[in-house]
Order: structure tokens, then C-alpha cells, then sequence
């Protein structure tokens, strides 16, 4: 897998029993190991509401990774932008690359909620929502479950349940002011590149300028699920994709198609380039590593039922969580694609998914209890790497 990076995407998991100010300092401390291992880049997830998730701000999380690195890319994985504004994303970033040029990536992200709606044209009434590109068929079969390799590819997980519930509301409610509506995905986009190049005009032709932001250097990405919305931004204005394998499973293959579909050459990019994520645990041999991942399971169960993130179990405290079939159904496409077991185990899945989603890079998450587990599956994971490169 020579030439193939390894990235982080970090959600900074409190662990039972610890406190998000253990997490934030456990979490800047993986970052200036996974440099010492030769991880190309450090993301930080946004969430909120989340007891066992303290990654709320990845810009404030970012200046302060930042100065205790120096060589590897940091960035966003990725900013919610449906409560957020262009220009307070673009200045935010502006400030941190202000101190550290270069170095970072600004990954979007679209918030969850209702349908984004358009923008009306003058003399319509309130806009419609905004159209779904139609998605494109991945180009690698998948029969039984799993790609012609052997990647497992899970029958499509539905939100559906989610839609309307009171904890989902009261999150959109906190994040939004009162009366504000998200502006249409592609549109706000379009804002953040045009003020990132110092473009940016009204209809009327004033212009508005971003200091700091204005032409800072930084690397934008789209994170995606789907070969939706997302992917289509992406690819139209020839930026870089983040494929979401270790959020949605089921589509990480309809997202790179959807992506290099419409990919459009760019300034910055001449080819489609596409990292995809997935969620790992790694230990010296595969027992030792389904051991240390028995968390996982409820707490993945604890986000889809909108309860929000619990803090990271033991696999003691695991184990005596109540477990019915339905819990098992909630959470079976995410448990079936976590990678778990020895380097080799591993690094075996990885080459999978790398093959079957033409990836020009990996993007790993690891979640364990213990902070010392967790960095040492990182390390066991580049030792190997390296040596099948």
C-alpha cells in the first residue's frame, strides 16, 4: 500500500469515570504521537450534546492542537455549517492559519435537520427544498453483503426514527437563533471559497473581505455519506472528499462514485482525490482487541437512540449494560465494519477498503477506554503500514 497516507479523525471520547478536560488533553496528546508515527493529518468531529464526546469546536481544538505540534496537517472532520455562517467559518480558520500557514484543512460538513431549502428567485414565494442529485450506481458490485474483495458492505441503515425526536429538536434548537434558517448547503460553500479567495460580491456588486481568512492557506474539503448534495458539491467545484465508510457503510461506495461523477477540474485539483474513514481497534493479537472494543457496540447504540453519546465504558461496564435483538439490529451495519483485531487483521481490512473505494487515503478512528490503548493501536497500525508499504 505504498503511497497510500493514514489520517486521524479524532471525536475527543470521554471516557467513564474521566472528564472532558482529561479528554481534550488525552486528545492533543495523540496528536503529537500520531505525528511521531507518520499519520499525514489530525481532524477533529464536531458534536454536541454528547456527555461522552467533547469535540464541540474543532477551530478551538485546533489552535491548541496546533501549537503542540508542527508537521502534520490539522483540520475539521468536520464544521457543521447549517448553524453556522461562511464568514465565521472563513475567519475562525483565517486565525488559526494565521499562526500556523499551511498546515490546515477546513473539512464542511452538513448539519442534521430539516431539508435546506433554495434560495427564491425574485417574485417567488418561499423556496423549495433543495434538489438531490440522483445517485450514481458504485461502479464495484456488491453481492451478498460485500464487495467482489471481500469488503462488507451492510444493507442501508434508516434514520427515520431520529426524525422528529425531542432530544434531535432541542439540539437543532440550541444551535440555531430563533427564526434563523440554514442557508442552502451548495450556496454557503460557494461563500466560503469566494471568501477564502477574496471574491466575494453581493448582487449589487459590494464586496466583502475576510481578515483574517482572506487567502489563507488552507486545503478544503466536503465530507460526505451519500452521493448526494455532498458529494456533488464536492466534485463540482474540484475540491477534496471525505467518504464517511465508519458513519453510513452502506453508501460509502455510491458516495466516491456520486463524488467522481461530478468532479470538475479545479485550480487546485486536476483528479478526483477522495480519503474514506472507518473506525478501528488494533492490539497486539485479535482477542486482545475485541476485548478493548466491547464498548463500542453500546455506544453507538447511545447515538442512534438520540441519547446521546455515553461516555466511553470499560468493557467490564460494557458487558453489563442491558442488550436486546433490537439493540443488536440498531447498531449491526456499524459493529460488522469496525476493523478490530491484530496490525495484520487490520491493515488486511484497510487494504479492502482502500481497493474497493479507489481511496487516495485512509482516515482512522480509534475509541478504547484506556488513553494508553488508544494510542497504541495507532502505533501498531503505522508500524505495520510502513512495512506492507
Amino acid at each position: 500500500m505504498s503511497g497510500i497516507p493514514l489520517g486521524v479523525l479524532d471525536l475527543v471520547p470521554v471516557s467513564s469515570g474521566s472528564t472532558a478536560a482529561e479528554a481534550l488533553t488525552h486528545s492533543i496528546d495523540l496528536a503529537r504521537r500520531t505525528e511521531e508515527f507518520g499519520y499525514a493529518r489530525y481532524w477533529f468531529a464536531e458534536h454536541h450534546l454528547n456527555p461522552g464526546v467533547a469535540g464541540t469546536s474543532p477551530a478551538v481544538v485546533l489552535a491548541l492542537t496546533a501549537s503542540a505540534t508542527s508537521t502534520i496537517r490539522i483540520g475539521s472532520g468536520a464544521v457543521q455549517l447549517g448553524h453556522r455562517t461562511a464568514l465565521s467559518t472563513v475567519e475562525e480558520f483565517g486565525l488559526i492559519d494565521a499562526l500556523h500557514p499551511g498546515r490546515l484543512d477546513l473539512g464542511l460538513g452538513r448539519s442534521a435537520g430539516p431539508p435546506q431549502r433554495r434560495r427564491p428567485a425574485e417574485g417567488e414565494g418561499e423556496g423549495e427544498p433543495a434538489a438531490q442529485p440522483e445517485p450514481v450506481p458504485p461502479a464495484t458490485p456488491v453481492l451478498d453483503g460485500h464487495t467482489p474483495n471481500g469488503l462488507r458492505i451492510p444493507d442501508r441503515f434508516s434514520f427515520a426514527h431520529l426524525l422528529g425526536h425531542p432530544r434531535v429538536a432541542l439540539q437543532q434548537k440550541l444551535l440555531n437563533l430563533p427564526g434563523a434558517r440554514p442557508q442552502d448547503y451548495s450556496e454557503q460553500v460557494d461563500d466560503v471559497l469566494a471568501l477564502l479567495r477574496g471574491e466575494y460580491r453581493t448582487p449589487e456588486g459590494v464586496a466583502a473581505h475576510a481578515v483574517p481568512g482572506e487567502g489563507a492557506d488552507v486545503q478544503v474539503w466536503i465530507l460526505g455519506s451519500s452521493g448526494g448534495v455532498s458529494a456533488e458539491t464536492a466534485g463540482r467545484n474540484g475540491l477534496r472528499f471525505a467518504a464517511n465508510y465508519h458513519v453510513s457503510p452502506a453508501t460509502v461506495l455510491e458516495a466516491a462514485e456520486g463524488y467522481r461523477a461530478a468532479f470538475k477540474p479545479s485550480a487546485e485539483l486536476d483528479r478526483p482525490y477522495v480519503t474514506v474513514s472507518a473506525d478501528v481497534v488494533v492490539a497486539e493479537d485479535d482477542a486482545t482487541a475485541r476485548e478493548l472494543a466491547t464498548g463500542y457496540a453500546p455506544w453507538v447504540r447511545s447515538i442512534r437512540t438520540a441519547e446521546g453519546a455515553i461516555p466511553y465504558p470499560t468493557p467490564a461496564e460494557a458487558r453489563a449494560l442491558p442488550w436486546s435483538e433490537d439493540d443488536r439490529k440498531l447498531v449491526a451495519d456499524r459493529v460488522d465494519t469496525q476493523f478490530v483485531g491484530s496490525p495484520r487483521t487490520v491493515a488486511d481490512h484497510l487494504e479492502r477498503l482502500q481497493e474497493a473505494t479507489g481511496a487516495d487515503e485512509l482516515l482512522i478512528t480509534t475509541i478504547t477506554h484506556r488513553h494508553a490503548d488508544r494510542v497504541r493501536s495507532y502505533g501498531l497500525l503505522a508500524e505495520e503500514w510502513r512495512r506492507r508499504g
